[in-house]
């Protein structure tokens, strides 16, 4: 039973959820914009990635939402060439909330924005496509932006196909 109960929480802390994993690929982004910019004070770092996190899932769960579902995987599948206005929607609403919630200027707060979000966005369509970490299959990480609501693997499979 001891054993068991090891196993257990050893699979608990080792278990990292999707909005976890992309936290943690913001902060590997995070260096030139963030943590080496002298415009974000240092008490701020973890607060601030965490507001870039948080605007690419609100973006990309509004998208949802307003069911632009083949937009979002178009996004993924032909990265670069489509839907920059993605892309300048989370960069904005991460300026946005630079600016309101750190009183950062808005000029700076765009700057700080355009040198994270791209990146981070890019790195993640890599990771989507590179099938290495099951959270961020495309499928899944759709299906956990709409609160597992709908599996949506079936749906992102076919248009993938089409």
């Amino acid at each position: 039973m001891r054993y068991l109960s090891s196993i257990c929480k050893f699979t608990l802390k080792t278990r990292i959820t999707m909005f976890e994993k992309l936290f943690l690929l913001v902060k590997d982004n995070a260096g030139t914009a963030v943590i080496n910019n002298p415009v974000i004070p240092a008490k701020y770092h973890e607060a601030v990635i965490n507001e870039a996190s948080s605007s690419i899932i609100e973006v990309l769960k509004g998208q949802l939402e307003s069911g632009k579902v083949k937009e979002l995987i178009k996004y993924f599948q032909f990265s670069g060439s489509y839907n920059n206005s993605l892309v300048s929607s989370i960069t904005n609403r991460f300026a946005n909330k630079l600016n309101t919630f750190y009183s950062i200027d808005p000029a700076h707060a765009l700057t700080v924005a355009k040198a994270l979000i791209p990146t981070v966005m890019n790195e993640l369509i890599k990771e989507t496509k590179s099938g290495e970490a099951k959270e961020f299959a495309l499928g899944t990480m759709l299906t956990k932006l709409n609160g597992n609501r709908t599996d949506l693997n079936p749906l992102v499979n076919n248009l993938m196909v089409a």
